[in-house]
């Protein structure tokens, strides 16, 4: 009888937090609708958490600090996060995530440090897959860079394209990624980064499946590093041949880049349905989470 009314319990606790998780989904449809000002992401609770980078061997189930070989005697490091039923057999999709810049604090109260612990968006975008949060690393090899790649004014990307492309072939040759199933992801610097880094070069853009470009797009503004002009992105881009963007932000910020790139099949756009810039939307049940969870699932089973 109490093992009964356990089930019982349990089942009622699941039936009202997908209550809760539809209520929330449909409040933030009807902002959105109606032109309201969007929500803080504060006003609606989070149903997943990442877990905290701790020191220690990989693991099922575990987020741990990781250097990819050739960097063991420098600062340099990535996040990993084996999902809890990862066993080292078979081969399954991979995130690789990018931050963004460190010493951010909005109005808010959205906060950023830059590193690659702080990220959040590969996790609320697919727990079963294997999850790299990269960082971008200074001039000098041996530093993470927490604002922009490299150091000013030149910002050399080359040290982080070295680390990322070394990090990918690593993480698919030991934990048993796939190497034709591998994503791309970041937020603000590292939405940008996605093009200007990941399409850098052509060794490096055959890397990638797939991208998702969190607040910010490659090309549509100035930056402060060299090439940050519409040209300059435009031929990066041309090294997507064909493959999948999908390109949301805070607010109308995705519409933005929509202006610029126009209408294609191979650009999804979306709102997050908040108002903060603030990659921990994602850990909150939502429309367009709904929406890039199911994009991902179809992508990386094509």
């Amino acid at each position: 009888m109490a093992a009964r009314a356990r089930l019982a319990a349990r089942k009622r606790d699941r039936d009202a937090g997908e209550v809760n998780r539809r209520f929330a989904i449909a409040a933030l449809g009807a902002a959105i609708a109606h032109g309201q000002e969007l929500p803080d992401i504060r006003s609606v609770a989070a149903d997943l958490v990442v877990p905290p980078m701790s020191e220690g061997a990989p693991a099922a189930g575990r987020r741990v600090r990781a250097v990819t070989s050739g960097w063991e005697n420098t600062a340099v490091y990535h996040a990993l996060y084996l999902p809890p039923d990862w066993s080292g057999d078979g081969k399954r999709p991979v995130i690789v995530e990018l931050p963004g810049n460190g010493g951010f604090r909005s109005a808010h109260g959205d906060e950023c440090n830059g590193r690659p612990e702080g990220c959040n968006l590969g996790f609320g975008v697919a727990q079963d897959a294997i999850w790299v949060s990269a960082p971008f690393v200074a001039a000098s090899g041996r530093a993470i860079a927490e604002k922009w790649w490299g150091d000013a004014p030149a910002y050399d990307p080359e040290p982080t394209l070295a680390y990322l492309r070394a990090t990918v072939r690593e993480v698919c040759a030991r934990f048993g990624g796939d190497a034709s199933r591998v994503v791309l992801a970041g937020f603000s610097r590292g939405s940008i980064a996605v093009n200007y880094i990941g399409l850098h070069d052509d060794e490096t853009a055959k890397l990638w499946r797939a991208f998702i470009c969190y607040s910010h797009f490659d090309g549509v503004r100035r930056w402060p590093y060299p090439g940050s002009d519409s040209a300059a992105a435009r031929a990066r881009l041309a090294r997507l041949a064909g493959r999948e963007q999908f390109i949301c932000g805070e607010g109308a910020n995705a519409d933005e880049t929509r202006k610029v790139l126009g209408s294609s099949p191979g650009f999804t756009f979306a709102s997050t349905g908040f108002r903060n810039h603030n990659d921990a939307w994602i850990l909150r049940p939502s429309e367009t989470r709904a929406q890039l969870r199911e994009w991902f699932r179809a992508v990386i089973a094509r």
